[in-house]
């Protein structure tokens, strides 16, 4: 027996179509039916690599009595939140305000066919454990509130929706250069100087705080920020997080030291750290990240993309079982080793252990930087590639999403710069996203690789995809590119920009969006930094779209610009003021791949024989060779 999301496409909603739940999807005939039926409505938001998603899939969705409860007593609605980051990101909100702490996925929450909230939680077991109540109880207590006191239940929810309301009090302040050596306290601050990175477990990559860091380096040459990238960046790479045997980063680190993953490999996070590799690379001039960058983006063309459209996630599970794909047992490695004539040596150069470091099996990783270099080490893991080869690959979600294909685009565009394989795949890229998720100004979010888009665009999708475009332009210097820039950029403020701040989307859920980064730069911040570049290459009528964003949020930048670092670069840009390259494009072209020393420099294509420098006010510099252009930069 299937229940509604049968008719749904999404891969995540179509994972619980078998469930004995009666599941809905979101939309007016779930709602309307918990109104006729005067049921409160369980809503519950996942994705399909989540873990946890499919670890209550298993426990409580499958359970014939949980699901009993639930068809008796609630209207029940599963939401995809790759699908619909605007209900996720509501929802997120009112878990926050009712729990005074972050959510999460998978998200449980009860509300009224209103969209009040009635409770709020995350995963929860099936019976009471891990400190929470168990599901089959909590569904009966609130049933049982319910039927006895709705009245009470929906004052409260509305009281949690007034609370949510934004204040339109700004709490304004002065944006200065001190911003540049706080955030730098702050990147030292949290720091882990044991195992690199930043905080503790579990850890994540925080692609954007070290993007940042690169900047600084470029602007105040403190040695301490460059090592804190360096050593991070060597040892994740070391594995772990990093698959080390087929390329690709796992999302976060369970522990501090990136040896046990969350085995799910997600775009965005390759994508982002494609950049960051890269940037480092040119930067600190260290060939390992190089390969790192280019070993991410070989996995995502050899097993994440169809005609250079990007999925959007592969999962952690292998039937079932988590990280099955990517673990080794001890005795099959040492086998095939000695099959191969592999020295022994290599069991522990790649952490290969009777005893094991997951679960009694082995994730492998380099013992030591060193193991890296070696000769033997492509050997040895080739091998382990060859292990695999014969396991089932991780269930791949193939939803194209516009804002997760224009990261990785912008990667390939910005590894094209040391490496001109990418930029014909990347200009490939760019052209089967547009054809398939944009018409004119109208970009749509999200849609299976074999069918049309349905989900209309949010912010996200509009600042990703513009920052792709002038990531195109910056590469190639083709002014079409920037022209179709501007024009989605335009349509973004139009549809989005409220006075300062920026909504998610404008669909029945339009809250405004949040400045600091999550798992990838908040939306917010991308756009921010697209208009500096508008503003130096295009128009400088979005200096005033620019000053507004900055003053709405100037004092939650100035107080912990650690947690928004793609904003705080943004700022720090802004007060710095960019530097324009102006000349003809056969000079510029001759420096285009350059990563020069001051980290906010643009190339714009004019008539000039000679070489222009300026900024946003005037054009203060000449030269007439190339050479002492850029040791100016």
């Amino acid at each position: 027996m299937s229940n509604k999301l049968i008719e749904e496409e999404s891969p995540y909603l179509k994972q619980h179509s078998q469930n004995p739940v009666d599941w809905y999807p979101w939309g007016e005939e779930a709602l309307n039916l918990a109104k006729e039926q005067d049921k409160p409505i369980f809503l519950s938001i996942g994705y399909s690599s989540c873990h946890w998603c499919h670890v209550m899939e298993k426990e409580s969705f499958e359970n014939e009595e949980i699901a009993r409860v639930l068809n008796e007593n609630f209207i029940s609605i599963k939401v995809d939140k790759e699908e619909r980051p605007d209900i996720d990101k509501h929802f997120q909100n009112i878990y926050q305000k009712m729990n005074n702490k972050g959510g999460g996925w998978p998200l449980s929450i009860f509300i009224n066919n209103d969209k009040l909230p009635i409770y709020s939680g995350t995963y929860i077991p099936p019976i009471a454990n891990y400190g929470k109540m168990g599901f089959k109880e909590l569904l009966e207590i609130i049933a049982k509130s319910w039927n006895k006191d709705k009245a009470t239940l929906i004052a409260k929810g509305e009281d949690v929706i007034k609370a949510l309301a934004p204040s339109n009090k700004i709490e304004a302040t002065k944006i200065d250069e001190q911003l540049e050596s706080i955030v730098t306290s702050q990147i030292k601050q949290v720091f882990d100087k044991a195992y690199g990175g930043f905080g503790k477990a579990p850890k994540f990559p925080h692609a954007s705080t070290l993007y940042l860091a690169i900047n600084l380096y470029k602007l105040n040459k403190d040695s301490e920020l460059k090592e804190i990238v360096i050593d991070t960046l060597n040892k994740m790479s070391l594995g772990g997080i990093y698959d080390i045997v087929e390329g690709g980063f796992c999302r976060y680190s369970t522990d501090t030291m990136w040896l046990v993953p969350h085995f799910e490999k997600m775009t965005y996070d390759n994508a982002l750290l494609v950049q960051v590799y890269t940037k480092a690379y040119m930067v600190f001039g260290i060939d390992r990240f190089k390969d790192i960058a280019i070993e991410t983006v070989e996995f995502m063309l050899k097993k994440m993309n169809n005609n250079l459209l990007f999925f959007s996630a592969s999962d952690a599970d292998t039937n079932g079982v988590e990280g099955d794909y990517f673990i080794y047992d001890y005795s099959e490695v040492k086998e095939a080793f000695e099959k191969n004539k592999i020295d022994s040596r290599w069991l522990f150069e790649l952490s290969i252990t009777r005893n094991g470091n997951f679960d009694g099996k082995s994730i492998a990783r380099f013992n030591t930087k060193e193991s890296i270099y070696d000769k033997d080490a492509k050997k040895a893991l080739d091998i382990l590639r060859e292990l695999r080869e014969g396991r089932e690959y991780p269930f791949i979600d193939n939803k194209i999403i516009t804002s997760w294909n224009s990261m990785m685009i912008t990667s390939l565009f910005k590894l094209s710069k040391v490496d001109k394989r990418y930029l014909e795949s990347a200009k490939i890229s760019l052209k089967s996203l547009k054809n398939k998720m944009v018409n004119g100004v109208d970009i749509y979010h999200s849609a299976l690789i074999e069918n049309s888009p349905k989900v209309k665009g949010f912010l996200e999708d509009y600042a990703y995809y513009t920052e792709a475009l002038i990531e195109a332009y910056n590469s190639t210097l083709d002014e079409i590119y920037l022209i179709e820039a501007t024009s989605i950029a335009n349509e973004a403020i139009k549809r989005f920009f409220k006075d300062g701040r920026w909504i998610i989307g404008d669909s029945e859920f339009k809250d405004y969006d949040d400045d600091y980064d999550t798992s990838y730069p908040s939306s917010i911040s991308i756009m921010v930094d697209n208009l500096l570049t508008l503003r130096s290459l295009s128009e400088p009528i979005y200096e005033k779209f620019i000053f507004n964003t900055m003053q709405v949020h100037s004092y939650n930048l100035m107080r912990q610009p650690i947690s928004r670092p793609t904003l705080t670069n943004c700022a720090i840009r802004y007060l710095r003021d960019d530097k324009v390259v102006k000349s003809n494009e056969g000079n510029l072209k001759e420096i285009v791949d350059l990563e020069f020393k001051y980290p906010y420099t643009f190339l714009k294509v004019t008539n000039d024989s000679n070489y222009l420098l300026c900024d946003n006010s005037s054009c203060y510099e000449k030269f007439d060779k190339k050479d002492d252009l850029t040791s100016s930069l």
